[in-house]
């Protein structure tokens, strides 16, 4: 057994098809899926979006979901992802009996799609947003699917949380904490993060363009994609040869001009696939076409390619950005990529960004025996994943140490008088537009790092049943009140799950592996978790855990609680 991971099922939703064989059919006739939109109830008609063309009545119908069953988008079309993949696998209840099955889902969005919907609408509409868990979408997947009796986790981390979360299947099935894992993701079009990305002035009007020289900024797509991870099977569709998240530790929503974190992310997954970047046969890029973030990428691609870079392309122009989901859509395109032969074309380009690259037009009878997959989030959370056609040779496993992991600091801070001690870390301009549960968890960050004599951390986990919920909240409300016009993007800058994971990484320089789960109660234990598997591989000496959450009182927080610690493995 030379524990190698090999994807063995598949199942995706997506603007251009609902299941793989409608995929790959477009894909090959360069067919793309963003038109105007159909079924999301927002203003703003003249907005291009990637919309899986069905209605959610359609998909819970192909579930035996009842039509007066309120159930988000996210949801159905996560179970019906996960439903083709299952089969694809041969796997159905009884197969699984017995079976330790994990469900990794990737999500920001979660249930905010029915959430929008009745906010404002009931009496206690302020209390709506709290009942939004992010984990509450992948129970619902694994109810509607088949996988009831799944261990089920949630990974936030905006636009890269699918690719993050197939790389931490992949850790639990070598690290023997379960036989089987299904891992992706699932986002859905909806008002609040159509809005926020409009707040933002980088949706383009247009279908977008990536890499080109015109390019204006992205289009909003919706999917789901997931994929059946089994270590040591015979054979498998694919295999995982190596993957890499870092960190750009720059901004909130902008990328560094040299695209540090990306460069990291490539540069280490190529490491642990144990091949040079001149094995790669294709890229498909995170590419969404703002002019930053293929700017940044272009600069990342140079760095570890140098001036000779292998096909690279696109495929948001075909599905559109489909934010959390758009690792696991696009690993199964590159695998369907793998096995026809081919590179998806980019769509829309005609002109090379000064010094960048020139993605390619679409190549049939190919042979590609290692291809790369990049997801970029917000924060500058930077995933890359290696895929082989063939399985791998054997690669060196990481010492798993058995060591006693230690915590060895601790800070906690839940109350308003507790806060004016951020003035030793940050002055009033930084932290003049904070809420109380970012000032909160930096504090007790800082306070946690002191105490144990570091600077910056090697890693960063966090972990939030809720997320930033007075942010969302109030950005809830700014759409409502101004009919989703003149919005303000500092609010919607700072509602992501992993805002707070990426504020301590950029105040702390942290370029290393920087994630945030949001599973209800169990948050802060798969948090806890994944600290103790980075030291136990090596891949840090210390990792920073920070949990956080709020509860709110006519939409503003009344009660709030951060708690940060260190832990490092056992001093012998």
């Amino acid at each position: 057994m030379d524990g190698t991971i090999s994807i063995n099922g598949m199942g995706i939703v997506c603007a251009i098809g609902d299941d793989r064989q409608a995929v790959l059919d477009s894909l090959l006739r360069k067919e793309s899926g963003i038109g105007p939109m159909q079924y999301l109830p927002s203003r703003h008609r003249d907005i291009p979006v990637g919309e899986v063309k069905m209605s959610t009545g359609q998909m819970k119908r192909l579930l035996g979901i009842a039509d007066d069953v309120q159930v988000s988008r996210t949801s159905v079309m996560g179970a019906l992802a996960v439903r083709e993949a299952l089969a694809q696998a041969g796997l159905d209840a009884a197969s699984l009996a017995g079976k330790r099955v994990a469900l990794i889902s990737g999500t920001t969005v979660g249930v905010m799609d029915v959430t929008e919907q009745v906010y404002g609408k009931t009496e206690e509409g302020v209390e709506v947003p709290q009942g939004n868990e992010c984990g509450r979408s992948t129970e619902e997947i694994a109810a509607f699917s088949g996988l009831g009796g799944a261990s089920c986790c949630t990974i936030c981390t905006a636009c890269s949380s699918a690719l993050n979360a197939i790389m931490l299947g992949c850790e639990m099935l070598k690290n023997d904490e379960a036989d089987m894992v299904v891992a992706g993701g699932s986002e859905p079009l909806s008002r609040y993060h159509l809005n926020g990305f409009n707040s933002l002035m980088i949706l383009d009007r247009q279908r977008c363009r990536p890499f080109d020289d015109s390019r204006e900024g992205l289009n909003l797509g919706e999917g789901a994609a997931f994929v059946v991870l089994e270590k040591d099977a015979p054979e498998g569709l694919a295999y995982i040869g190596g993957y890499a998240n870092r960190c750009d530790a720059f901004h909130q929503t902008a990328t560094s001009k040299d695209g540090d974190g990306a460069f990291l992310a490539m540069r280490d997954a190529l490491k642990m696939a144990g091949i040079g970047p001149e094995k790669i046969g294709y890229i498909n890029a995170h590419g969404t076409g703002t002019p930053d973030n293929d700017a940044s990428e272009s600069a990342a691609f140079r760095r570890v390619f140098g001036d000779t870079i292998p096909d690279m392309s696109s495929t948001k122009s075909y599905t559109g950005h489909t934010t959390s989901a758009s690792g696991a859509v696009e690993t199964v395109i590159c695998v369907l990529a793998m096995q026809n032969g081919f590179v998806p074309a980019s769509l829309g380009w005609s002109r090379m960004i000064p010094g960048g690259f020139a993605p390619t037009m679409g190549r049939t009878g190919v042979c590609l025996d290692y291809v790369m997959c990049n997801s970029f989030g917000f924060g500058g959370n930077d995933s890359s994943m290696i895929l082989c056609r063939k399985r791998p040779a054997p690669a060196p496993v990481p010492l798993r140490d058995a060591a006693q992991v230690r915590l060895v600091a601790r800070r906690s801070v839940r109350s308003d008088e507790e806060l004016s001690a951020l003035k030793e870390f940050l002055s009033p301009m930084e932290t003049r537009r904070m809420g109380k549960i970012m000032k909160a968890s930096l504090l007790s960050a800082f306070l946690a790092l002191r105490d144990r004599g570091l600077s910056c951390p090697d890693a960063i986990v966090t972990a939030t049943s809720r997320g930033m919920l007075e942010c969302s909240t109030l950005f809830l409300e700014d759409i409502a009140a101004n009919d989703e016009q003149l919005l303000k993007p500092t609010l919607f800058m700072q509602s992501t799950h992993n805002t707070i994971g990426s504020a301590i990484a950029i105040r702390t320089g942290c370029h290393g592996y920087n994630i945030t789960y949001s599973q209800g109660d169990r948050s802060l234990e798969w948090a806890v978790r994944d600290a103790a598997m980075r030291l136990r591989t090596g891949e840090a000496r210390n990792v920073l855990v920070c949990a956080f959450d709020e509860t709110l009182s006519g939409g503003r927080t009344a009660q709030f609680a951060a708690e940060s610690r260190i832990y490092t493995l056992e001093e012998s």
